[in-house]
């Protein structure tokens, strides 16, 4: 995302922040916006109307509260409605967008979990596993083969090795990869969850008020 795109994103990004308060808000806001992620791409025409710049912004946000509404939890519904809101370059850039929160407030989970070295070595090594078993790679790509098997051969495979929070985004990516191969799906998430655990280690905590050259130092303007 590029542009407004990626503004409003980071917008939306902020607003998670302030409204995931805890790992089960957190998950189920991930989960809640999953969901209006696969209503989105099965249905074209809402997806375009939802998107179009043409539409005054307050349409679009009635549209898509009264969809919701009693659907989703009042934070989640507030998410969908600022991202039908704010500005795109494409209808796609929305929905990948709604989509990459989804996986941020999964990664919020791990975060308050003290997970997130897990979830990055979870993913990381399902894409390994991947990589060296073609079957196990075409059975998982197969469009004729039904999300609930996926799902099945997944928590098969997985419980019990990965947290859950690992499992539920690999399962995500699988029975639901937007046309991706599925290492792109993995790295995206690799890297957001990668990100997230940057930001952090970037948290600096000082006794006493640093001076505006040790700020300066710390930013890297110096």
């Amino acid at each position: 995302m590029r542009g407004a795109s990626r503004a409003s994103y980071t917008e939306l990004r902020d607003r998670l922040g302030e409204v995931a308060v805890g790992p089960a808000t957190s998950e189920q806001i991930g989960d809640q916006l999953f969901a209006v992620v696969r209503l989105l791409d099965s249905e074209h025409g809402l997806r375009r109307a939802l998107s179009d710049p043409g539409k005054p912004a307050a349409e679009k946000a009635a549209v898509a509260s009264a969809l919701l509404h009693g659907k989703v939890t009042g934070r989640t519904e507030a998410l969908v409605v600022a991202a039908v809101e704010a500005r795109w370059a494409t209808s796609g850039d929305m929905v990948d967008a709604i989509e990459q929160l989804a996986i941020e407030a999964l990664v919020l989970t791990a975060q308050a979990e003290d997970g997130l070295d897990d979830l990055e070595d979870g993913l990381f090594r399902f894409g390994r596993v991947v990589a060296a078993q073609p079957e196990l790679r075409a059975a998982l790509a197969s469009t004729s083969v039904p999300a609930d098997p996926k799902d099945h051969l997944l928590s098969t495979l997985l419980r019990g090795k990965v947290t859950p929070v690992t499992l539920r985004l690999i399962t995500q990516m699988v029975t639901h990869p937007r046309g991706r191969a599925l290492s792109v799906a993995l790295d995206m998430c690799a890297s957001i969850a990668a990100r997230r655990r940057q930001q952090l280690i970037a948290v600096v905590r000082s006794a006493v008020e640093l001076t505006a050259a040790q700020q300066r130092r710390l930013a890297g303007s110096d």
